[in-house]
């Protein structure tokens, strides 16, 4: 669901700044992982996780956690009822993929690029797919930024969260809550762990 795009972002930029370095590290206090809410189906609102984490290693294996409690909606009580109803009370959610990183290493500094990854999502102990493509920018030999390339549409229905969905669709009184998520996010990363 919201992840997906993340994973991919994440391998992307690690792989990207890691071409002198044995592991990177993402930049939590620069980067931003973003999804929406649409209601009455013309409502919409923008949802963010305050703390993402992620590394990858010199063989190219990439981790991303992600912390499910620092979901930030805006609204207390529902960032509370995200915590309890959608994410059960789970403390992370993680993600992982496999980059070809001689690949990456082509990138100059100043230079972009536009490529597919793949990568898991396991969120509540179901397994979601990751892929898509994601524009990379590499600002120095040992910094990487990543952005989504295009606008990405998530389905909550792959990360089997739709009972979580219709609690809260019950409890906040609504007729509805579109399954389609967008998505949107920057990643930054630091080679030799360097991040904020």
């Amino acid at each position: 669901m919201i992840f997906r795009m993340a994973a991919v972002g994440l391998g992307l930029a690690l792989a990207a700044s890691t071409a002198q370095a044995e592991t990177s590290t993402l930049d939590g206090a620069a980067s931003n992982l973003a999804f929406g809410s649409i209601k009455f189906n013309d409502t919409g609102e923008v949802h963010s996780f305050k703390s993402i984490d992620g590394t990858v290693a010199e063989n190219g294996a990439v981790t991303l956690g992600i912390d499910l409690s620092s979901v930030e909606t805006q609204i207390d009580i529902r960032n509370e009822r995200m915590v309890e109803h959608v994410f059960k009370n789970a403390p992370r959610a993680s993600i992982s993929a496999q980059i070809d990183m001689a690949a990456m290493e082509a990138v100059a500094v100043g230079d972009s690029t536009v490529m597919e990854v793949e990568g898991n999502l396991d969120l509540l102990g179901v397994d979601v797919p990751l892929y898509g493509d994601m524009f990379i920018m590499r600002l120095a030999r040992d910094k990487v930024m990543v952005t989504t390339d295009s606008m990405m549409f998530l389905s909550t229905a792959d990360a089997e969260i739709d009972p979580g969905v219709d609690k809260l669709m019950e409890l906040a009184d609504l007729p509805n809550i579109v399954r389609a998520v967008p998505v949107t996010l920057r990643l930054m990363f630091d080679a030799d762990g360097r991040s904020g």
